[in-house]
Formats: C-alpha cells, structure tokens, sequence
C-alpha cells in the first residue's frame, strides 16, 4: 500500500532522521538503507517493519547527521604507527640505508589509519528507536488518510455494479419472453404452424429458458456486494478477504453474461466488468 512517513530528532551535535516509503505489493518486500554503524540493528528492524507494515514495497532510510567535524575525523593508531616506523627505521640501519619517507610509509600499514565505527551506544540507539516509532505513526496516518478515499472508492464501484444489476432485472422479464417468440417464430417458419406441437413445444421452451435463467446468479451478486459493503465497515476489513469477495462477485457477472443472450444485458455485463476491474486495482492498495 502506499505511503509515507517521516520523522526527526536533533541531539547535541546532530540529527536522526528517518523516513519511510511504500508502493503497491501482495507482499512486504522491504529494502532497509542503514548507516553502517546500525547494520546489527538490521535484523530488528525488519522484523519491527513486518509487524507494523504489514505488507507493500517499502524502502526505510534512517540517517545520522552529525555537525562534530572532529567526531567524523579518521584516528591515528599511534602505538601501532610507533611500531612499524621502529621496526622499519631499524631495518634501514641494518642495511645501511637513510630511510627517507619511513613516516609516509608506516602510516599507510594497515589499521594505523582508523575511522570511529563504534557500535551505537544504547542511549543513542533508544533515541532512534523512538524516532522510527513516531515515522511508522506518521506513516500509517497517512495510510488511513489514504484509506479512507479508497473506500469510498470502492462503495461507489459496488453501487455502480448494483445499479447495473437494477437495469438487468428491469431487462430480464423482456429477455425471456422475446426467447419464447424467437424460437416459436422459428419453429413456425420450419414445419408450420398448424404443424406444431404446442405441449411438446412448451416442454422444450421450459428447459431452454431454464439454461438460460439468472435468477440464482443475481441474487449471489447482490448478496456478494452487500457482504463486501459490510466487510468494508468492518474494523479488521483486510485487503485479501475483500479481493476474495471480488473474486465471487466476478464469477456471479460472468455467469450471467454467458447466459444473457440480450445485447442490452451483454452492455450492462461489460459495465459492470469494467467497475469490477477498478475494484481489483484499488483492492491492491488496501491491507
């Protein structure tokens, strides 16, 4: 679902900073980007993100600003700088060398230079924390707001499909009786109509219409908006059980439209395939 929440804290000589971002997706895929003094932190934070996220393309970035040039400076190991330029000042003078440039030499041995990457001390990390918290808060504020909309979206698409079903239900009386003169006409126009056997004509007109009635399907239909009308008003209405019930009220319109065998009810069908396919896409945005 998509989303956005961001959130800050200044301290001393600095600021945390942490912002969160979210696309469509059936399922949390979830990039964290960390400075590298939090990668242990990382394990943590995934799982806090599956528990409050729930689900959606979600890139979380958490930066630290630090105004202390002096604390971001590279230290100097200057036991083990000490060390080497010995070791190698000595060695000159064994084989009689000046030893030019032994300083520029020993500091470029490895660990002589060395940047502060210590682990995060708990207070600072408690400061972090909280500022993630009130991110995920801002976040999913916006994911109500967002919410909202998509809901009543969603009632105006089912309202929609339900007026279609109105103008079906208008159709369907007429439907049936221009089947009967269709095939009676035809019937008539074959053998004659003095040559027609009208109890054995009735007979074959009930299992015909049968085939082609839609009594059952639009009852399902309705009953199936109503429920997803009700799912909707439901405070745990998850993503996954409304795509199911769209998936029903799918099956229920193309039913009816195999069986419809009027042009007016096919134009109606497509509408309400149309208004369905909306729901499907706006079904990928809700939890």
């Amino acid at each position: 679902m998509t989303g956005y929440g961001q959130a800050s804290k200044e301290f001393k000589n600095g600021r945390y900073a942490v912002e969160i971002k979210s696309l469509n997706s059936k399922f949390l895929e979830l990039n964290l980007k960390l400075p590298k003094a939090y990668s242990d932190k990382e394990f943590f934070l995934r799982n806090e993100c599956s528990r409050l996220l729930e689900r959606g393309k979600v890139m979380l970035t958490v930066t630290v600003e630090n105004n202390d040039e002096a604390s971001k400076a590279a230290g100097i190991n200057q036991a083990l700088l000490t060390h080497y330029y010995t070791s190698l000042k000595n060695i000159a003078s064994q084989l009689g060398q000046t030893g030019e440039n032994l300083m520029a030499l020993a500091v470029n041995f490895p660990d002589v230079i060395k940047y502060d990457d210590n682990a995060v001390s708990e207070d600072e990390w408690k400061d972090v924390l909280l500022t993630f918290n009130h991110a995920v808060a801002n976040f999913n504020v916006f994911r109500a707001d967002e919410g909202k909309v998509l809901m009543n979206d969603l009632i105006l698409r089912i309202n929609n499909i339900l007026d279609f079903m109105a103008g079906i239900e208008l159709q369907d009386p007429s439907r049936i009786l221009a089947v009967r003169e269709r095939l009676a006409g035809f019937l008539a126009e074959a053998v004659g109509k003095e040559n027609v056997d009208n109890n054995r004509l009735e007979q074959e007109l009930i299992y015909y219409i049968d085939k082609l009635d839609i009594t059952e399907e639009k009852v399902r239909l309705k009953s199936h908006c109503n429920y997803f009308l009700e799912t909707l008003k439901e405070q745990d209405a998850g993503g996954k059980k409304l795509a199911f019930i769209s998936q029903e009220i799918g099956r229920e319109i193309n039913t009816i439209g195999s069986k419809a065998n009027n042009a007016d009810i096919q134009k109606m069908v497509v509408g309400m395939k149309e208004e369905l396919e909306k729901m499907k896409e706006q079904l990928l945005n809700v939890l």
